[in-house]
């Protein structure tokens, strides 16, 4: 997959076109959405005029820039980067992996993680770690890719039950995201995982619609004990000013019937 990412742009009007351009948006559509005149933004993408730091801010803003992404606006146009990027283990944190961790434990016995931007694992419940039965151990050494996890041949994908309509669900999924982010790793990652060869006994492409067709797609995995169906939400934290908090979702698993709930609540601990 070829990309035209937003990564290596030389200058501060370059990084404008090029976010505006996969935002599928005019000049005049950023200049009226930013309430300046269309001449005006033409000269910042041309290096003509030197916009202040309150104007990037701005215009990055409309463009739904995320905030490392801004950071690197900023930079281009001479200015200090204003968001800052701490781990969730520094003591500022505190109270954010405070709340994941309360999250996460209080979903049990249901499954729940923590992912960043690229997908890779940042925190799990015990209900998510009870269904890795069978997975090939190197996909459970950090970093831990959950899409990887979910769609390698190695992984869960045999024992997804729907694995079709669950895989052109993850990769519908990730392809809207490299379009809005322009993220070369994740382009990448998704250049792999259309790569992967159906498990043995998923031979034909012909997704069976479920029950929830039209309204979810469900994510059902064969155990010992049946089959078990969910639905997932995913959760964001509200107005971040940290980096790394932006790009932090939650992944939660309920169980889209009567018959998994009961499952799940009998192989609690």
């Amino acid at each position: 997959m070829t990309l035209s990412a937003p990564t290596d742009a030389p200058s501060v009007g370059g990084l404008l076109r090029q976010w505006r351009l996969l935002r599928r948006m005019s000049q005049l559509d950023l200049a009226c959405e930013a309430d300046i005149s269309t001449r005006h933004l033409s000269f910042v993408e041309t290096g003509r005029a030197q916009p202040s730091r309150e104007m990037l801010l701005h215009l990055a803003e409309q463009l739904a820039m995320p905030l490392r992404e801004r950071n690197r606006l900023l930079m281009a146009g001479g200015y200090a980067p204003v968001f800052a990027e701490r781990s969730l283990d520094d003591p500022a944190m505190s109270a954010a992996r405070q709340a994941i961790d309360r999250v996460l434990a209080g979903h049990e016995p249901y499954p729940a993680l923590a992912v960043d931007r690229h997908w890779t694992l940042v925190a799990a419940n015990r209900a998510l770690e009870s269904l890795m039965a069978g997975v090939d151990p190197d996909l459970l050494k950090a970093p831990v890719n959950v899409l990887r996890l979910s769609l390698h041949p190695a992984g869960l994908a045999p024992r997804i039950a729907n694995y079709w309509e669950w895989r052109a669900h993850i990769l519908s999924r990730l392809r809207r995201q490299v379009e809005l982010s322009g993220d070369p790793v994740l382009a990448s990652l998704l250049d792999e995982l259309h790569g992967y060869a159906a498990p043995k006994g998923q031979d034909h492409c012909a997704a069976v619609p479920s029950s929830h067709a039209g309204v979810i797609v469900p994510f059902e995995l064969v155990t010992d004990d049946g089959i078990l169906s969910f639905i997932s939400t995913t959760t964001v934290f509200g107005t971040p000013i940290d980096i790394t908090l932006s790009e932090l979702a939650l992944e939660t698993f309920f169980p889209a019937d009567q018959a998994t709930a009961d499952r799940l609540r009998r192989q609690a601990p």
